[in-house]
C-alpha cells in the first residue's frame, strides 16, 4: 500500500486543563493550522493564537470562546460518550493532514495519568509517518521519535536530558551529545537507564523500533 504523501505543513495541537504562557506564540511557526481540542481553544485565544478548527465533545470549552467559535472556526464536535479522548481525536485530525512536523502544546498541570495519556498517545502508530513530533508541556520541551527514525536536539550545555521508552522494546538505540552515551542498545517501557543525562553538546538521537521521547527543559533549548 502506497504511503501517503508527507507535506511541509506544521500542525499545531493545543489541549485544554491548563493555560499556557502568552510566549509560546512566538515559538508556532508562520502559517501553521492550529487544532484546539474543546477547552485548548479558550487558553489558544488567551495566549493570541486563533485556532482554525476546534474538536472534541465540547464539554469543557467556555461559553464565550463556543460562541466565538461558531462564528470563525469549523467545529467538529463528538457526542461526550465517545470512546476516544479529545486530544486522541485532535491528533487524528492532525495525522490526517500528514504534516512534516506536529507540535503538541499544554499548559501541563498535576494529573499524572494526563500526561501519560497524552505521551501515549503520542506514541500511536497513526502518528508513524510525521518526522517530527514535539510536545511543549508547561517549561519542558520532549521530541517523540518513532522507530526507525533519527533525530537532534540542542539543549542548553549542562542542563539535564531524559530518555525514555514509551513502547517495548526500543531496539538500536544510540544516543551522542552527552556524559553517558548510548550504542545499539535496547530499552524497556520506562527504563531508568535514560534519566538525568547531561547535555555536553547537540544531541543525536537514533532508533530501530519502538517509540522514544527525549525531554529537557526549554531554557537554553532551540
Amino acid at each position: 500500500m502506497e504511503q501517503p504523501q508527507v507535506t511541509d505543513e506544521t500542525v499545531v495541537v493545543i489541549l485544554g486543563a491548563e493555560s499556557i504562557d502568552r510566549s509560546i506564540a512566538s515559538r508556532i511557526p508562520e502559517n501553521a493550522y492550529v487544532i484546539a481540542a474543546d477547552s485548548g481553544l479558550d487558553h489558544a485565544r488567551s495566549a493570541g493564537i486563533s485556532p482554525d478548527v476546534l474538536i472534541g465533545d465540547l464539554d469543557s470549552i467556555s461559553s464565550r470562546g463556543l460562541k466565538w467559535a461558531r462564528k470563525n472556526v469549523e467545529i467538529v464536535a463528538y457526542p461526550a460518550d465517545k470512546d476516544d479522548t479529545d486530544t486522541e481525536l485532535a491528533l487524528e485530525l492532525a495525522a490526517a493532514r500528514h504534516p512534516a512536523r506536529l507540535i503538541v502544546i499544554s499548559g501541563g498541570g498535576d494529573r499524572l495519568d494526563h500526561t501519560l495519556a497524552v505521551l501515549g498517545a503520542l506514541a500511536h502508530v497513526n502518528l508513524t509517518s510525521i518526522p517530527t513530533i514535539d510536545l511543549w508541556w508547561a517549561t519542558h520541551d520532549i521530541r517523540v521519535v518513532h522507530g526507525p527514525g533519527r533525530t537532534q536536539v540542542k539543549p542548553a550545555v549542562g542542563s539535564v536530558l531524559s530518555l525514555v521508552a514509551l513502547t517495548s522494546p526500543c531496539t538500536g538505540v544510540s544516543l551522542t551529545g552527552t556524559r553517558w552515551t548510548l550504542s545499539n542498545e535496547t530499552l524497556d517501557a520506562l527504563d531508568g537507564r535514560g534519566v538525568s543525562n547531561i547535555v555536553e553538546g547537540d544531541v543525536e538521537l537514533k532508533l530501530m523500533t519502538g517509540v522514544l521521547a527525549l525531554f529537557h527543559s526549554r531554557e537554553g533549548s532551540q
